[in-house]
This record gives structure tokens, C-alpha cells and sequence, in this order.
């Protein structure tokens, strides 16, 4: 949860932790001798410059980290950001977000973290296996407050509020929340949505073999044709993954996905 080394922009996040604070808490990661580290960094804020957004990147990797997961400002209500948006006096910027977006997967690169995912990039052997695996829709199960789990064909939530997450555990009961009952349709849409951000893409013919009773495909498979003929998907027999310009446009055309498929239902 590095987001910036930067005071001022940490400051601007509205982040309690200052520098001297990330490397302290560095010290003591590398102390418990964690073999894989990951940093998380923000970009796009007010204010940073493409050579701010340079030196937190580089800052991140002279560190030595595995992984680094690079994340787009986006504005919650009830922040001090969102505030600031709603009133005129910061503004959301697609093509500086892009700058953003194509600066850090180059220098990333050049810095020897491959991309294997739009937000996330890893040394060889330091991609983070459980967001691989909740991208292709396997199981898992949260442990902690809040934490999803996806798992014996429901998905479900633990808790936010702390006493009743602890009393659920101190009765051997671990409370669930929100729980949804999962279906191939379903599963099979998610599985295609955040399985396109990785940079392997998908395999949908392997996709539809391995949850058959997902129903009609075809206007899921005219989509996928559109944003080909577009040139924002690439495919391979069955396989299909986003270039560069639909990386950028991915959070659409999962969008879009979704809506010709409730359409279709």
C-alpha cells in the first residue's frame, strides 16, 4: 500500500503514512524474510507529473520487490478527492490517464517486471497466484472481515463489522453474508470478463468445455467479434486476448460484455 513516495501526493491521497514510514515498514518485511513482496502505487493524481510517476516506479523496483500492482486514481464518494471533483477543482483526464497507463507498462518493462495482467506486473516466478486464480474463476475462500469467497458453487462475504465477524469464529461458525448462488452463465461471463485483463487472454473454446450449461453464446461471440473488427481484441482459433489500445479500454468492454449478455437472458 505504498501508492506514492512522493509527501505531496501521499498528502493530496489523503494517506496518513509519510516516506520514512514505507521504508521503515520495508525494513521489517525483508527482516521476516518473506520470499515474494509486492508494492502497490497509484498514478493519474492531481497534480503528479509523468516524471513523478517515473521516480515512484523506479523507487519501487530499486527496492527489489516481486511484484508491483499499478492502479489509476479513481474518485470514492465521501473522500476529500470526490469532494474536490464534484466541485470543479480537480478533473478526470482520459487521454493524461492513458499518458499514465503506456509511460509505466513501458518502464516497468525496461525495468524487468513483465505485465501479466492491465494492473499488475511481476519478475519471472512473482506473479501473484491468488489473483491469477480468482481471474479464471476457480475457488477460494477470505478468511478475515470483509474478505469474498468464491467456493462450493456460492460466492459470499465475511462481516465488515469486527463483533460479528469475532463472534462467528469464536463460535466455530464463520458468519456469511450476501450469499449468491452460481451458475455456468455466470461463472463462464466473469471467467471470460477478468480473464481477458491478463495478457494470455482466454481460451473461450476450453471456457465453454469446462462449464457447458452456460446456454447461447452467440451474442457473446459477436461482441468479441465487434471489438476484433475494432482492434481491440486479437484471436487465435478460440483464443482471444486485448491489445494495447483495448488494455486501455478494458473496464468498457467488460461493460459492454456484460450488458449484451443480460440483454440476451
Amino acid at each position: 500500500g505504498v501508492q506514492s513516495f512522493k509527501a505531496e501526493l501521499l498528502e493530496s491521497l489523503g494517506r496518513l503514512h509519510r516516506p520514512n514510514q514505507i521504508y521503515q515498514a520495508w525494513e521489517l518485511i525483508q527482516s521476516a524474510g518473506f520470499p515474494y513482496t509486492n508494492i502497490d502505487l497509484i498514478f493519474a493524481i492531481p497534480n503528479q507529473t509523468l516524471e513523478q510517476w517515473e521516480a515512484d516506479i523506479r523507487e519501487a523496483a530499486q527496492l527489489g520487490t516481486d511484484h508491483i500492482s499499478t492502479y489509476c486514481l479513481t474518485f470514492e464518494e465521501d473522500t476529500a478527492l470526490y469532494v474536490k471533483l464534484s466541485q470543479g477543482k480537480v478533473r478526470i483526464d482520459d487521454e493524461r490517464d492513458a499518458q499514465f497507463y503506456e509511460r509505466g507498462w513501458e518502464l516497468l518493462a525496461e525495468l524487468g517486471y513483465q505485465q501479466y495482467e492491465i494492473s499488475n506486473f511481476a519478475k519471472s516466478g512473482g506473479e501473484c497466484e491468488h489473483n491469477v486464480n480468482t481471474w479464471g474463476m476457480h475457488e477460494w475462500i477470505g478468511c478475515g472481515p470483509s474478505a469474498a469467497s468464491q467456493y462450493a458453487g456460492e460466492r459470499y462475504q465475511r462481516p465488515a463489522n469486527l463483533d460479528a465477524w469475532l463472534a462467528g469464529m469464536e463460535a466455530s461458525a464463520p458468519p456469511r453474508e450476501e450469499v449468491v448462488r452460481l451458475n455456468d452463465s455466470t461463472v463462464l461471463l466473469d471467467a471470460i470478463i477478468f480473464g481477458l485483463r491478463m495478457n494470455r487472454g482466454i481460451d473461450l473454446g476450453a471456457l465453454m468445455e469446462r462449464f457447458p450449461g452456460a446456454g447461447d453464446l452467440t451474442p457473446l461471440k459477436l461482441q468479441l467479434e465487434q471489438f476484433e473488427a475494432q482492434g481491440l481484441l486479437k484471436r487465435s482459433a478460440s483464443c482471444h486476448t486485448l491489445t494495447q489500445e483495448g488494455r486501455l479500454l478494458a473496464d468498457g468492454i467488460g461493460s459492454q460484455l456484460l450488458e449484451v449478455t443480460e440483454k440476451a437472458v
